[in-house]
């Protein structure tokens, strides 16, 4: 059905049409060109890093930086039971085995089950910044320490937050707080790691361009176009945030104390307002009838079919998966949007 308030949607502008036009009248549309090295660095100056790397997804950008870290068959790497499936899939599609710890109740890793899960096998920490709330880096960066790990960060929904792992992976999807559309992008500060996941993005093409390819690598770049429209929106990024910010604190005003939901704890920066509802797909139903597109949380990984375990009942992160509702966040939502969502959300509850 077509909603009248969706979840997520794109928020692009002059500066946006402006540079893809740019691209287009230049002729440089594939990956060549100027924007996509521009963008690159821009964004990689935002972040603190020392080096970008533009692809093609979030999920690209993941298997980027497990392959430039030499993670393959036989090794473990330590992924949250909270996630977008995508950053399981990318430890699989490499060859290695997810090892997957349950959520705190603010949905990022619970780092003390994350220390009883390593084991000799294990190479790579996935922490993932999940719905905005950064995870606790302190205590992963000493569990990466203590066993000799190598930290790569999920920032496709926490763009703005800082970054200190080994490699962070960020998405430009179009349902994210800065987009391309489709898209993906790593930061690090390590050269060798920039120079081996930028080759191997590029089909593994050696300088005397002779179609002798060394190794295994993708069609993982970044188009001309995308890198336009993510220029145009990481200037605008400092903007983005303090709107989301200020949408978070005015669904919290609105909606606390009220009886069968509780909000979720406080976020570094707002990807979807979250919270838990007593009949979750009650109120889901009420506010489809209405007109307003609501997302479930995701499922825990251990109850995906490709991962199954009989243990995922008893997870935190299946507790939540029950409860969890986001309601529309975007940039550009109206005031007069919010207020039709919460009035739709209090009669629910007869608040």
């Amino acid at each position: 059905m077509a909603f009248q308030y969706q979840a997520s949607r794109p928020f692009v502008g002059e500066t946006e049409l402006r540079y893809v036009t740019e691209v287009m009248q230049s002729g440089w549309l594939s990956s060549h060109g100027p924007y996509v090295r521009r963008f690159e660095a821009e964004f990689a100056a935002y972040t603190g890093s020392a080096h970008g790397v533009a692809c093609s997804s979030g999920t690209a950008a993941l298997v980027l930086a497990l392959r430039a870290l030499g993670v393959g068959h036989g090794d473990e790497v330590l992924v949250p039971e909270f996630t977008f499936v995508a950053t399981a899939w990318a430890v699989t599609y490499v060859g290695a085995t997810p090892v997957f710890v349950d959520c705190l109740d603010d949905l990022t890793l619970d780092t003390a089950q994350a220390e009883q899960r390593i084991t000799t096998r294990t190479k790579v920490i996935i922490p993932v910044h999940a719905h905005g709330r950064r995870c606790d880096m302190d205590a992963v960066m000493r569990l990466a320490f203590d066993y000799n790990l190598r930290v790569v960060e999920d920032h496709a929904e926490a763009h703005g937050v800082p970054v200190v792992g080994d490699i962070a992976c960020f998405s430009l999807y179009a349902n994210k707080i800065i987009t391309s559309g489709e898209g993906g992008v790593c930061v690090t500060d390590d050269t060798r790691l920039a120079g081996q996941m930028a080759h191997l993005r590029g089909m593994a093409i050696g300088p005397e361009h002779d179609f002798v390819h060394k190794k295994l690598a993708y069609n993982y770049r970044m188009t001309s176009l995308q890198a336009a429209v993510a220029l145009g929106q990481l200037e605008r990024i400092d903007t983005f945030l303090a709107e989301r910010a200020d949408i978070a604190e005015y669904y919290d005003k609105n909606l606390a104390g009220l009886d069968g939901i509780t909000l979720m704890p406080p976020r570094d920066v707002l990807w979807m307002y979250d919270l838990l509802a007593r009949d979750r797909d009650g109120l889901r139903a009420h506010l489809t009838a209405a007109g307003v597109e609501t997302r479930p949380f995701f499922q825990p990984m251990s109850r995906q079919p490709m991962y199954f375990s009989p243990s995922w009942t008893g997870l935190n992160a299946a507790t939540l998966a029950r409860d969890g509702l986001c309601l529309p966040t975007y940039n550009g939502m109206t005031r007069q949007a919010q207020d039709f969502i919460i009035d739709k959300v209090r009669r629910f509850l007869g608040g």
